[in-house]
Parts: C-alpha cells; sequence; structure tokens
C-alpha cells in the first residue's frame, strides 16, 4: 500500500501543534503539553458515552477477591492498572530504511529487546480494547501495531518458517530469547495484504491468526477518510472487513484510520456497518504521538486510541519528544504514570488516590490500596 510519509508526517506535527494549545489532560496522566483527544486530525471532541466501551470479564465462577490480601499483593507489584499503555504505530521493517516511516530491523529488534528487559509483554489492540490485559505482576503492556500489510511484516522461509528479517520474525527472536515477551502484534490491512510473499496474502492471515496475531481493519484503498462521504467510508470499511473475514474466518475487532484522520461524522460512519458484511469495532485507532489512558479510565474513549509513532529520538517530526524512544523513556522515568499490572485478571488495581480516574462501570473490580 502507498506510504504517504510526507503527510502522515504533517499530521503528526499537526497534533504536536494542537497539544501545546489544548487543555491538560483532566487526570494529568500524559506527560506536560499532551491531551486525552491527541492524534491525527481530531476536528470535534467526542464522549466515551456515547461509544461502546470495553468491559473486563471475572474468572467465571470465581468467588469474591479477598480485598485484604489482593490489595497487599497489589502493593508489592506496585500495580497501577489506570497508568499509560505504549501503543507503537509501525510501518515498513527492512534492513535499510528507504522513507522516514520505515524501521530499520536492527532498531526494531533493540527496541523490542529493550522491552522485554524492562518488564513489558505485548498484548493485542483487541486485547487492550476489550480489557483483556491478563499479564504477570509487576509487567507492563505495550501494544505493537503493524500498518499497510507489508511484505516486510510477514514472509516466510521455503521451511515456512517466518524470515528474520521481517517484523514476525523479529518479534519471534525477542520472544524466544526473553521468555515473557509474548510473540503477538496487530496488523492493520488494507487490500492485498502482504503482497508479493512466499504465501498468498490468504495464507498468511490464516497463519498470523493461528499463531496469535491479530488481522484488523485499515480501509480497503488507504485513502484520507475526511474527503469521503458516509457511502465512501462504509464502502472502504466494508469491503475491508469482508476481506478479512473471508480470510480468517472472524470479524475484526479493531480498526485504524488511515492517516489517523477523522471527524465527528467519520466516528459515528466508523464504528458500525453493515454492508457488504457486518461490523462493530471495540476500538479505533488514530496516528502516533502519545500513549493511550488506560482502557479502565474515565479518560478512555475507545473511538480514538492514540498510538505512537515507532522511531528513534530523531529531529525530524519532533521525535526527540513524541516518538517511541522517547515516550518509553519517559515512562520508565515517570513509572507513577505507566500501567503495572497486579497479575491478578479478577482485579483493577491501582493506588488509592488515583481512584478519581476508575471509570464508573469498573467499580466493582476495583481494587485500591
Amino acid at each position: 500500500m502507498p506510504h504517504l510519509d510526507k503527510l502522515a508526517a504533517a499530521l503528526i506535527v499537526i497534533a504536536v501543534v494542537v497539544g501545546f494549545v489544548a487543555p491538560r489532560d483532566r487526570h494529568g496522566g500524559g506527560a506536560p503539553g499532551t491531551n486525552s483527544a491527541a492524534g491525527g486530525t481530531i476536528h470535534a471532541a467526542s464522549s466515551r458515552s456515547a461509544a461502546a466501551a470495553p468491559r473486563r470479564p471475572p474468572k467465571k465462577k470465581a468467588p469474591p477477591f479477598n480485598m485484604a490480601k489482593a490489595a497487599a499483593a497489589a502493593r508489592a507489584a506496585g500495580a497501577n492498572e489506570l497508568g499509560m499503555v505504549p501503543i507503537l504505530m509501525i510501518h515498513r521493517v527492512m534492513a535499510k530504511p528507504q522513507v522516514s516511516l520505515d524501521r530499520s530491523t536492527k532498531d526494531l529488534y533493540d527496541e523490542f529487546t529493550g522491552m522485554a528487559k524492562q518488564g513489558y509483554v505485548p498484548i493485542t489492540a483487541a486485547e487492550f480494547v476489550k480489557g483483556q490485559i491478563n499479564i504477570p505482576a509487576g509487567k507492563h503492556p505495550v501494544v505493537l501495531t503493524f500498518d499497510d500489510g507489508s511484505i516486510t511484516h510477514a514472509d516466510f522461509d521455503g521451511a515456512g518458517n517466518p524470515k528474520p528479517d521481517t517484523a514476525i520474525g523479529v518479534i519471534q527472536r525477542v520472544a524466544k530469547e526473553n521468555p515473557g515477551f509474548r510473540p503477538v502484534a496487530t496488523f492493520f490491512v488494507n487490500r492485498d495484504p502482504f503482497y508479493g510473499g512466499s504465501k498468498p496474502g490468504v495464507e498468511t492471515m490464516r497463519w498470523l491468526v493461528r499463531n496469535g496475531y491479530e488481522i484488523a481493519n485499515h480501509t480497503t484503498n488507504h485513502k484520507d477518510m475526511r474527503k469521503m462521504s458516509h457511502d465512501e467510508v462504509a464502502k472502504e470499511i466494508g469491503t475491508d472487513e469482508q476481506m478479512i473475514e473471508n480470510a480468517t474466518g472472524k470479524q475484526a475487532t479493531t480498526f485504524a484510520f488511515p492517516f489517523g484522520s477523522l471527524s465527528e461524522a467519520h466516528l459515528e460512519w466508523a464504528q458500525h456497518g453493515t454492508k457488504p458484511v457486518p461490523w462493530n469495532f471495540t476500538g479505533m485507532f488514530l496516528a502516533g504521538w502519545k500513549p493511550s489512558d488506560s482502557p479502565y479510565a474515565s479518560s478512555f474513549d475507545p473511538r480514538q486510541i492514540p498510538r505512537i509513532r515507532d522511531k528513534e529520538k530523531i529531529k525530524e517530526d519532533d521525535c526527540k519528544q513524541y516518538c517511541s524512544t522517547a515516550w518509553l523513556e519517559w515512562l520508565a522515568k515517570n513509572p507513577d504514570k505507566r500501567y503495572t499490572s497486579d497479575g491478578n485478571p479478577a482485579t483493577i488495581a491501582f493506588p488509592q488516590d488515583k481512584m478519581i480516574y476508575l471509570y464508573t462501570r469498573y467499580k466493582e473490580w476495583a481494587c485500591p490500596y
């Protein structure tokens, strides 16, 4: 698919400017100068009440958790499940990057290895938006997302194994070298995904799903949706959805706006549809520039979830502050802002003073300490 890096870069810069003039996040969860609706080109704010929110299911037939014991365990782990979660936005992965959105294989390997050492555990975008963040105590979730279905994301050698210089090859290598680093990611695909690979795109998508990866919707032709009518939006999303379902037998749970561009109308048009097949996205993702709020926080809007552009600290597009290397460093220096798991899927644990940030729907799972 086309990689219009200049347009994407411009959108990121616009988001940065907006961040400096917009109000601070009401929870104070972000870095100075950020706001909870950043990312892409947003023309109107939306309230969470208008969108379907994820629900974290308790263990089946489990007795009520012992609050005192759960709180003690959460305190020991330094749990904060209302903290921020980095969602990385990655495009092509290449030994020698050709355009600004490309990421080198070596840089990707080094970054993922560094995250593993810091205690990050990958989860899919679908798991994130559903609130299914089941990772060990003291660990931090990270969502790895890859846009456009590039052959550099998934291709295979003659024996059917992932090529080592592809995204899945890097992920599986890091997982093998760092037990606990789950080999999962989300691939937002357009038409003819993974074109030119050793397998047909349909077979590659099926392989990914069988191996725990997520295939998600990114429209058929990767066009700027701001210029589209309702019917055009429906066709772009619906035909991509049909392709995904025909290949995987599953509805897509998540969606990424091409270029991160949207308006209030597109938030409504994109989330639900019926033609040529029905779709109902639990979460919709923007272009990158800041970590996401926790899916359990009242500030979280599942229809416009920010991501972080995956890039080292370079001057271009203000990456010294707003790309992945800079944000991961910021989260490491501000651990009270970062999501840290209590290791218990039946509870949502956090320091007592953060209770005001919990979305009220989740009170029965709350474990403040």
